[in-house]
């Protein structure tokens, strides 16, 4: 199928990609404090599941009120790719990886995600990486097995959450650079809610089913982080993510998330007072350095975009 020409609202300035994309980095950079939160009185089926069920029917009512032209063809399967990303894969794994580790330990293991969403976007781009990205990009994954390794209580190796961790990193990455190519042809705010509608018919039986395991009483806190993670880490931040990579180039817009894990640290330390060690931010800074090397060092483009 031949790509539909971007939206107009889409061609724009990089600095309007970078100040896009430091809009959605800003609003995920409170995803885990926010699912800690909940965690306090929602199981982790639900808000893997509920988080879906309520941005979509929000999604289905924005795209019904606007009169958005349904996607077409190949379309679809595509969009079905960054439902698994970005609608199923991080959010499920990303609430049973913080029943095992705190958020400012997920919050550094996310910092891997800047050279994953690269790899992603070079695979998916057809574009030639240089050496200088792969020893980056594998070092930067290294460092963060060790940090793992490091600050597991029983020092015996990575946890269970650390696993679950990896794999939301992974998922995301692919949701991140198939949905920002998808943005360029039927916009930002489209793609995450058709992928919304894509995942939901999946969402709504585990979402029933997860129900009954809530507890009688849901403090105000687990309400609001439950709010936030459906409305605004779940949907409108996406608004603001999507346009960014579109407008990109989304090797520039993916290193804004290395400021991720930083402002997620600052924020679980003010909402839950975690103490926060020296090697948390040693750790931190190394994969920075090293996932920010990684995507400055992609060179050519094997084929137009």
């Amino acid at each position: 199928m031949t790509p539909r020409t971007p939206p107009k609202s889409l061609t724009s300035t990089p600095l309007a990609g970078i100040l896009f994309g430091t809009l959605g980095v800003v609003a995920f950079s409170f995803t885990l404090p926010m699912t800690s939160l909940a965690l306090t009185s929602f199981p982790s089926l639900f808000l893997g599941a509920g988080r879906a069920v309520v941005a979509a029917a929000i999604a289905i009512a924005v795209l019904a009120l606007t009169r958005t032209k349904l996607p077409g063809g190949r379309q679809w399967l595509r969009l079905a790719v960054v439902a698994l990303g970005v609608v199923v894969g991080f959010p499920f794994l990303t609430s049973f990886a913080l029943l095992f580790v705190p958020s400012s330990h997920g919050a550094v293991m996310i910092g891997l995600l800047p050279a994953a969403t690269a790899v992603a976007a070079v695979i998916r781009g057809r574009e030639r990486p240089s050496r200088t990205f792969w020893i980056a990009s594998l070092s930067g994954a290294a460092a963060v097995a060790v940090f793992s390794v490091l600050t597991s209580e029983a020092h015996t190796g990575p946890s269970l959450g650390d696993l679950l961790l990896v794999g939301a990193v992974i998922l995301a990455s692919i949701g991140y650079s198939e949905g920002g190519l998808l943005a360029r042809e039927i916009g930002s705010w489209q793609t995450i809610s058709w992928a919304l509608v894509v995942a939901l018919p999946a969402m709504i039986p585990v979402a029933l089913i997860s129900l009954a395991a809530i507890s009688a009483y849901v403090t105000p806190q687990a309400w609001l982080g439950f709010a936030y993670i459906a409305l605004i880490s779940m949907y409108l931040g996406f608004f603001a993510w999507y346009r960014g990579l579109a407008i990109g180039p989304m090797a520039r817009i993916s290193q804004i998330q290395l400021i991720q894990p930083v402002l997620t640290i600052v924020w679980a330390a003010l909402i839950f007072g975690e103490v926060i060690s020296p090697v948390v931010w040693i750790a931190a800074a190394a994969v920075f350095i090293l996932a920010g090397t990684a995507v400055r060092a992609r060179v050519k483009s094997l084929a137009a975009a």
